[in-house]
């Protein structure tokens, strides 16, 4: 595994431990990638609740409440689906926060609307409000899901850590 996961893994585990939280996932296009790394960490077990690997939409709706109608309008890759994953994952575990990744790895599947690279994230906590962001990563499938399972991970340290 990449050093960067593995030491992100690490500052995510510190940053949930300093607030007495644990995490929950919802991973779509990095199929665990980021519940892989955070695993690779001795005593994970103490911060880390559940990953959710939902590649389908229907297990999107099955497992985390997606609305079919927010897949219908639009789409899996989509900030408005990765909220509703985001949260879905928060009221399906015992976490106290979650993070979400849905987007197109590539090599095929990209549309000029929503091109290979576009990744969509979202963050969701117990008492705070919600927030998303889209990104767009150039490489190969595995440096775009690399690049994505970091932004995660980039993007939960800092929230814990008061900087949205």
């Amino acid at each position: 595994m990449d050093d960067a996961l593995s030491n992100l893994a690490a500052e995510l585990g510190a940053a949930l431990k300093a607030r007495g939280y644990t995490l929950a996932l919802a991973e779509s296009c990095t199929g665990g990638m980021v519940a892989q790394a955070i695993t690779s960490i001795a005593g994970s077990s103490a911060w880390f609740d559940r990953g959710f690997v939902t590649y389908s939409n229907q297990a999107k709706v099955e497992m985390l409440g997606v609305s079919s109608h927010t897949l219908e309008k639009f789409g899996a890759v989509s900030e408005q689906t990765a909220i509703e994953m985001a949260v879905g994952a928060l009221k399906n575990s015992h976490a106290q926060i979650t993070g979400s990744i849905t987007g197109i790895a590539g090599p095929d599947g990209g549309t000029s609307e929503k091109p290979v690279g576009t990744v969509c994230f979202a963050w969701a906590e117990i008492n705070k409000a919600s927030s998303m962001t889209t990104k767009y990563f150039t490489g190969n499938r595995q440096e775009v899901r690399q690049q994505a399972a970091i932004e995660l991970m980039v993007g939960l340290v800092n929230r814990l850590n008061g900087i949205d």
